[in-house]
């Protein structure tokens, strides 16, 4: 799943609801569209019974962040439409002529909230409702609080709710390693030597660049790139070890053997670990890119406690530990997991460190000048 780009066409959305209460008009409703594998079926039943009510519920698995953005875009122009008083409706993707139906709820990525905010495509939550927002640690309410524009701001508003997290990872062949007689612990042995075409890094500027940054020292979020002497050197050697960029397919030539590394999000690697014993995965120790996913609330949804009860409801130590294990990413809400509760090859990844985390950084939204140094210095690179 490609989780941090615009450039993807859009993919058809087949929304499936996976549970509706007992019928009736008047009843309570909650509508969510989420993010395909991303809550367990288990936590929406416990959510059912938690409720001790007749309460109409409707939750939406969709493949991809992709679809869920321009969803929320598909309602932005209904609303739009209607308020010029046109009478005329943008259909649903896959064809439908009737108008869509706006939910609750949306999960969204970190990355892209700024693009989500500018656009007015959500709107600000209310923490007043959120009981949980204090078990929220402070780096979390940080990267959801945000100005009018998207940039973090620590007098902004509220704009969204993370529930899960990961990182991004080197994952390797254990054989191919056995024989080199080492394994990979760090962003500066993709430079050895033994590497050359042997990698597959992500097809993504700052995902790329960010990892030579912290090889150097430097923040992923690094604004003025001209400053790092030897920043163009260092990406013109490791492109020499790359045997090409991708970032949906990289792990399939990974498991073949075509390729013996590649740098990769954890929440596509986790589960392929646990099918191919053959792979291993690891934080550099340097500091890695997060990444979350969050809830966030249409633009013009009104204001329901329904749907701040599912947040904190998500947010529940007991609750945040089954999301956690059963999709195998984190909790921005800290918990108990034991070791015993998680195959062993994915302990390093799940079992925080907190050392590596503390060095770890989000890819937070940059002015549009210095984005687009990122992107030309990296197609530069490549060609």
């Amino acid at each position: 799943m490609h989780r941090r780009s615009f450039l993807q066409g859009t993919v058809a959305l087949a929304l499936v609801q996976v549970l509706v209460g007992c019928n009736g008009n008047k009843q309570a409703k909650l509508s969510i569209q989420l993010l395909k594998g991303s809550i367990p079926a288990q936590v929406v039943d416990r959510f059912r019974q938690y409720l001790q009510q007749g309460v109409q519920l409707k939750f939406a698995p969709v493949e991809q962040l992709q679809d869920l953005f321009q969803e929320l875009k598909t309602w932005h122009n209904q609303a739009q439409t209607s308020d010029r008083g046109k009478g005329w409706s943008v259909p649903m993707p896959f064809g439908s002529s009737e108008k869509a139906a706006v939910a609750d709820l949306v999960t969204l990525g970190d990355y892209w909230l700024k693009t989500a905010i500018e656009q007015k495509l959500i709107q600000p939550l209310e923490v007043g409702q959120l009981k949980q927002w204090s078990a929220l640690p402070q780096r979390w309410q940080e990267l959801v609080r945000r100005n009018e524009q998207g940039y973090l701001d620590a007098k902004g508003k509220i704009w969204a709710a993370p529930y899960r997290w990961g990182s991004t990872v080197i994952v390797y062949r254990r054989d191919k390693f056995r024989e080199l007689g080492w394994t990979p612990t760090d962003w500066s042995d993709l430079w050895r030597s033994e590497l050359r075409d042997r990698i597959s890094l992500l097809n993504h500027p700052r995902e790329v660049i960010g990892l030579v940054l912290k090889k150097l020292g430097k923040s992923y979020n690094t604004e003025n790139l001209n400053a790092i002497a030897n920043l163009e050197g260092e990406l013109r050697t490791l492109n020499q070890q790359v045997k090409f960029y991708d970032s949906t397919k990289y792990l399939e030539p990974l498991i073949i053997g075509d390729t013996w590394l590649a740098v990769g999000w954890s929440n596509d690697v986790l589960p392929t670990i646990g099918r191919y014993p053959q792979l291993r995965a690891v934080i550099p120790r340097s500091g890695t890119a997060l990444w979350s996913d969050v809830w966030v609330k249409p633009a013009g949804i009104n204001e329901g406690d329904l749907a701040y009860k599912w947040i904190d409801f998500c947010w529940q130590p007991n609750v945040t530990e089954l999301i956690s294990v059963l999709t195998k990413t984190n909790s921005p809400i800290p918990t108990k997991i034991k070791a015993s509760d998680i195959q062993q090859p994915l302990r390093n990844l799940l079992l925080n460190n907190n050392e590596i985390i503390a060095k770890s950084e989000f890819l937070l939204p940059l002015p549009p000048a210095v984005a687009s140094q990122y992107e030309s210095l990296f197609a530069k690179i490549k060609s």
